[in-house]
């Protein structure tokens, strides 16, 4: 929480808004940054007053809420691009007691629709704001993204929702990695691929044990062109056979910070995922993911830990079928039959799949209540 932070370098003019609430999300680069402005005003709605006419009760005033539009479609910042809005929401705090009349206010209302509006606050009627900010928190970084109106991070997101497809690839030898990296390209049988292959953008290395110093999935890099040869043609690596390749040109290799762990699972041939789950996962069976849910459901894992595990159905990404279950600490969480089923010893919470999202803070909760139980 910033005191009258001061925002100079802006395409207009300076603003100085009275708090700034930054919240920092696991996982974002970026705050979401909340704007609370006290007003020691408020109309009172006059009998026969406009004011009167249109809200039908007090609340703050309506050139102060036009002050938090400003501020909030003001402080704006550029990163290689377009610039982008920094506060996804702005409030006006007023002097004003009655806060369960209140809530029926189109400027409390406006809050939900729009994440602008007006809130009472005085030192016996504060319950409003703790409320605003305990729900703030408690969001995921993706709520709080879908309330915003275009603010920072949102071309981020609309990448997200047309992620890019991965083509992740086992390397059998040492030979074979060697001349991957140097030469910029990988191959595979065309008799191994299935369908949705050609949807892949890009290519990701995992050679199996002993074809590199490390086991796991070390780097990726975007396709550049695909060719349909027979091995004997590829110069690269030695000419015994004439079975028919499908040959990836690579632009370039990037080296993930930290390479995915195989952790007892591996890929027989190749397995298909997405960009930025390629760049999240630390543990290979995170690539399997394939459902909106499992995904949300794996990033509301990873707020509580970074120590996630997967029970998969076959040892091989690329032969098993389902996710039997995921494991945080001594909890474990299962997606069956529309079901969302989690469990800590004897305790089992059962919830439907769809909370995953739609509610995802009530499933969060639920989680953080288990993880707390022998805490209580």
């Amino acid at each position: 929480m910033t005191y009258q932070k001061y925002e100079g370098r802006l395409p207009t003019i300076p603003q100085i808004p009275d708090t700034m609430l930054s919240i920092e999300k696991k996982g974002k680069d970026y705050t979401f940054n909340y704007i609370f402005d006290a007003k020691y005003r408020i109309d009172f709605a006059v009998e026969g007053s406009s004011y009167q006419k249109r809200y039908q009760i007090p609340g703050p005033m309506e050139e102060d809420i036009n002050t938090m539009h400003r501020y909030r479609d003001s402080l704006v910042v550029r990163h290689n691009g377009p610039y982008e809005r920094t506060a996804f929401g702005a409030y006006v705090l007023f002097p004003w007691y009655d806060e369960d009349s209140y809530q029926e206010h189109k400027l409390y209302k406006s809050i939900n629709e729009v994440n602008i509006g007006g809130l009472p606050f005085l030192p016996n009627a504060t319950r409003l704001v703790e409320q605003l900010i305990e729900r703030l928190i408690e969001k995921s970084p993706e709520e709080l993204q879908k309330e915003g109106i275009l603010p920072q991070g949102i071309m981020e997101e609309w990448r997200s929702s047309f992620d890019e497809k991965v083509l992740v690839g086992m390397v059998p030898s040492a030979q074979n990695y060697h001349a991957h990296l140097k030469h910029r390209f990988y191959h595979i049988p065309v008799k191994r691929l299935k369908k949705g292959w050609q949807e892949a953008k890009y290519i990701a290395l995992y050679p199996k044990q002993g074809a590199a110093p490390v086991n796991g999935v070390t780097c990726f890099g975007k396709i550049t062109d695909v060719k349909f040869v027979k091995r004997y043609e590829i110069n690269e690596l030695p000419k015994n056979s004439s079975e028919e390749y499908v040959r990836f040109e690579i632009e370039s290799w990037h080296f993930l910070k930290d390479i995915i762990r195989p952790v007892g699972y591996g890929i027989s041939v190749y397995t298909m995922t997405t960009l930025n789950t390629l760049k999240e996962a630390k543990e290979l069976p995170e690539l399997f993911m394939k459902s909106k849910e499992e995904i949300a459901l794996w990033r509301m894992l990873r707020r509580l830990s970074d120590r996630i595990r997967f029970d998969l159905d076959d040892r091989y990404l690329d032969k098993a079928s389902k996710i039997k279950a995921y494991r945080i600490k001594d909890i474990v969480i299962q997606l069956e039959d529309q079901q969302l089923a989690i469990t800590r010893g004897t305790e089992r919470k059962t919830l439907p799949v769809e909370a995953l999202l739609k509610q995802p803070s009530m499933v969060f909760k639920e989680m953080v209540r288990l993880m707390d139980s022998d805490k209580t």
